[in-house]
């Protein structure tokens, strides 16, 4: 069983800080993997206090993966 099972199947959060799925959330047991895959929705606000940087930098951040995408999907395309 992985990690992010367990705690999700015991209702439990994740206190190791060092894993690289760690965030600063109880609502997703503390891993982003139980919170990318929970039907809730998450505004720039809630994320910004996850990763404990501002609502605009995710923002940012935001646009950039966007973009990332785009050309990705542009170069395969063309």
């Amino acid at each position: 069983m992985k990690c992010f099972e367990h705690h999700k199947q015991n209702n439990e959060s994740c206190q190791k800080k060092i894993c690289r799925y760690w965030i600063e959330s109880d609502n997703c047991y503390n891993c982003t993997i139980i919170g990318a895959d929970s039907e809730e929705r998450f505004t720039l606000e809630d994320i910004g206090k996850m990763f404990s940087v501002t609502r605009m930098r995710i923002c940012q951040v935001e646009k950039i993966a966007i973009n990332k995408l785009k050309e990705k999907v542009l170069s395969i395309l063309i």
